[in-house]
This record gives structure tokens, sequence and C-alpha cells, in this order.
């Protein structure tokens, strides 16, 4: 048995994967702990996992600005000394970073001691914590064909964002039934990611008489703090009642992707993770003031797989039109569906497993594990 903690605070799709991974190395007998930030969207998320022993830990994003630069740098400090005192005490075999402002203090504490130290980046785009990271890191899983250059005796391997065991495929017409929503009205989606989109929330609202004449139901999840939430009942063109529902979080992901012929959606490589696992059609708008433009780069890859299609934010007026082409052409959610079930067949959750315990034990890497190429631009 080993002990491993992972570092996952900051938003959704940082602590979904690391999730994910604790349950999976629980499942093989390792004790695992979680170190989360001290924001509202990871204590309502890990409210679920009761069974998961968290840790919420000082940090704070990097900033340029001199009042959020300072901050970083006192609260910076403070997680570092908290991950100091907190991995001399409980000692574990290795350290896993999922990107994010809480990885930082944790990965250069587990550095000073000698504690190995694993990262894993899911955007197509490495985020800067992952590029500064990597150069005391032993392990580095990146997405099929992304390069990060110039690491020299850093073990990379090319692998995808573990998903945790409730979000699973289910049966469309179960998952409307506990959804409260008519199993014979074709269902909308639309998620701004956890942090939420006002943007798209006002597109919902702009939008939602249109959609509902057409039978179109719409669960939208709003983000915590934001819009209007409740259940609306609307009226078709045909006269049946249309149902609406805004909601500022949900902890049934699985349930509710499994429900939509078709979902709009922020790319955040955690929601599109989700996406492929439930094989469910997206259309992806990503958000413009990522860092480095990561969601472009994760929803071109997502089209380009077969998943969906991509619209920039400044064509939001093409949406509407582009959800009623895809949303009643059972030929094109098909398709997209098939691409999808073929993205999904990757069992990355047991690779990374299997690489951890190796990494925790001091094997050496296996042959499937190469040293980082040497430098290309990133895909």
């Amino acid at each position: 048995m080993s002990r491993f903690l992972i570092a996952c605070g900051g938003t959704g799709g940082h602590l979904s994967p690391g999730i994910a991974l604790a349950e999976a190395l629980l499942a093989r007998g390792h004790e695992a702990t979680l170190f989360i930030s001290r924001k509202k969207v990871d204590t309502r998320l890990i409210e679920k996992y009761a069974h998961l022993a968290a840790w919420r830990v000082p940090g704070a994003p990097f900033a340029t600005r001199p009042d959020r630069l300072a901050r970083f740098v006192l609260k910076q400090s403070q997680g570092f000394a908290f991950s100091y005192r907190f991995l001399r005490q409980v000692q574990p075999d290795a350290v896993v970073g999922f990107g994010g402002f809480t990885n930082a203090g944790v990965v250069l504490a587990a550095r000073w001691l000698r504690i190995p130290v694993a990262l894993h980046e899911a955007n197509r785009i490495p985020g800067r914590a992952i590029r500064v990271l990597s150069r005391v890191a032993r392990r580095l899983y990146l997405p099929p064909g992304v390069r990060l250059p110039g690491r020299l005796g850093l073990m990379v391997r090319h692998t995808g964002l573990p998903v945790r065991n409730d979000v699973t495929r289910l049966p469309c017409a179960a998952a409307r039934q506990q959804l409260g929503l008519d199993p014979a009205q074709h269902l909308l989606v639309v998620i701004g990611g956890s942090q939420g989109s006002g943007r798209l929330n006002q597109w919902v609202e702009d939008n939602l008489d249109v959609l509902a004449n057409e039978g179109i139901q719409v669960w939208c999840v709003t983000g915590l703090g934001k819009g209007t939430h409740g259940l609306r009942e609307l009226r078709a063109k045909s006269g049946a009642t249309v149902r609406a529902c805004f909601e500022p979080f949900s902890d049934r992901v699985g349930v509710l992707l499994s429900a939509a012929d078709l979902v709009v959606s922020r790319a955040g490589a955690g929601t599109i993770a989700e996406l492929i696992r439930c094989e469910t059609p997206a259309i992806l708008i990503p958000y413009p003031d990522a860092a480095d433009n990561h969601q472009w780069a994760n929803a071109r890859y997502f089209e380009q797989q077969g998943g969906g299609l991509v619209i920039d934010e400044t064509a939001l007026s093409l949406l509407r039109q582009e959800v009623l082409d895809i949303v009643f052409n059972d030929w094109l959610l098909n398709k997209f569906a098939e691409n999808l079930h073929r993205m999904s067949q990757e069992n990355c959750i047991d690779t990374i497993v299997h690489d951890l315990e190796e990494l925790a034990q001091h094997i050496p890497p296996r042959r499937h594990l190469r040293h980082a190429p040497a430098p290309a631009p990133v895909a």
C-alpha cells in the first residue's frame, strides 16, 4: 500500500479528475488525500464525496496587478508552509498535481522533501503552473499529440483526463425521467463550466421562447451565484408543455449529459472529458479570456475528432440556428455519437494508477514512458 497526496483544487476541471484518481487509488488499496482550494465550487463539489479525505489549502492565482500579486505571494507562501508541515507529518510516497494555483506550494514542498511528483495537464496548451512546476516533476501526463519541450529527465506519458465513476452514460429515457423531463421531447443542456458563464446564461434567456416553441426542453447550469434559478413551463407551437430548468450547480452530471440530445458548453478539458464519457454531442463556445486561449485549442481538437462543432463567442448570433439544425438531425447526432464512442475507449485511469504505483515504489519507468521529446511547438 502506498500513500498519495493529490493537489487538485481551484476549479471543477481540476477537482473532478482528482476525485476520480483518488477513488481509483482507494480501490487498489492505497491511501489518497486531496488538497483543494477554499473556493465555493470546491466546497460544493466535494460535499458528495464524504469518504474522501480533503484539506483546504491556502492559495491564490497568479496576477500582475500589484495588489493581486502581493496576495498571490502571501497565499502561496502560506500554502507552501501548510504543505511542508503536512508532508513531513504524513510522508506520502508521491504527490500528484492537476494544475491550478493549489499545486505550487505542495509541489515545491514535495521537491524540498525529495518526494516524487507527478503532474497532469488536461488542456491542449499547458498552463503556467504546469510549465513552471514540470521542472521539478518526475512524471508528466499530457493529452495525445501535445508536447512540452526542454524538460530533460522528465518522463512523459500521453493520456486522457480521469473522469469520476458516477459520470457515466445512461439510457436517455431513464436519464430524462430522473430529471423530471418529457422523454419524447428534445433536450438542450447549456453548461458554462464550473464558474458559470453569464454570456451563455443570457443566450438561453434570449432564446428560450423560440426553443420552447419548437418543442425543445432546456436545462441550464448557470454557475454558483449567477442567473436566476428554478423550473419554468412554456408552450410549444403544438400546444404541449415544455420545461426549462435553471440550476446553479449540478452534482449529477452523468444523468444530465445522458439526457441531452445536444450540449452547448464552454470548452474546459474537464467538461470535454465528461462529454466524451457520456458520448454526448456538443457545440463548444470557448471562453475567450482563458489563459493562452487554451479553450480554443481544446474545442478545435474536439471538433476535429468529430464530437461536435465550435462557435466563437463573437458569433453567438449563429448559435440558435446551429442548435435547431443539429437537434432535429438524427443522422448528424448519431454520427457525432459514433465518433464520441470511439474517443471514449481509452482507459486512462488505469494507465495513470499503474504508473503512479511504480513511481511510489521507485520502480524504473517502463518502455511506454519516455524522455520528453526534443523541442517542438505545442499542438
